[in-house]
């Protein structure tokens, strides 16, 4: 980043990750999963945190290694941890971030509205009725078509 933007915009570009964590109060991870970050913040990077964090976590569960979280939270050096990704999905009944302090998960809804919801139940109404009439769907409702990606049916 260039020193003009930092300085304009208040923010200091950190290249190295582990150097930027022990400096941050707040995590917020959004970043997609990949091999590079599956169990990116494992006990020894949650070790680097600075004691009393707040991780909000809005991209994927299996970035974090679920027990060290819930060893974090329980131990207080992670003060709260909340997301509404987890790792598995959807998170069985004994899954550790369940029953750790300090926590604020929902079940991969967060990013939805009243409204969106309703859309949301509309459209499958419509499909379910189409599909009990034997109609076809609208196309921007496919997903797999005929055995193929709906994107590559066309």
């Amino acid at each position: 980043m260039e020193p003009e933007l930092e300085k304009e915009i208040g923010a200091q570009f950190e290249e190295d990750l582990d150097a930027m964590l022990p400096k941050c109060d707040i995590i917020v991870m959004n970043m997609p999963l990949t091999d590079k970050t599956r169990g990116l913040f494992d006990k020894n990077r949650i070790a680097k945190l600075k004691k009393g964090v707040l991780i909000v976590n809005n991209a994927r569960g299996a970035l974090m290694d679920t027990q060290a979280v819930a060893d974090a939270c329980s131990s207080g050096h992670v003060v709260g941890y909340s997301g509404d990704v987890w790792f598995p999905q959807p998170a069985p009944k004994d899954h550790p971030w369940r029953y750790m302090p300090n926590h604020a998960m929902t079940p991969h809804i967060s990013g939805t509205t009243i409204d969106a919801q309703l859309r949301y139940a509309a459209g499958v109404k419509d499909m379910l009725e189409k599909h009990f009439k034997g109609e076809d769907f609208p196309e921007q409702n496919y997903i797999v078509k005929e055995g193929q990606l709906a994107s590559q049916y066309r």
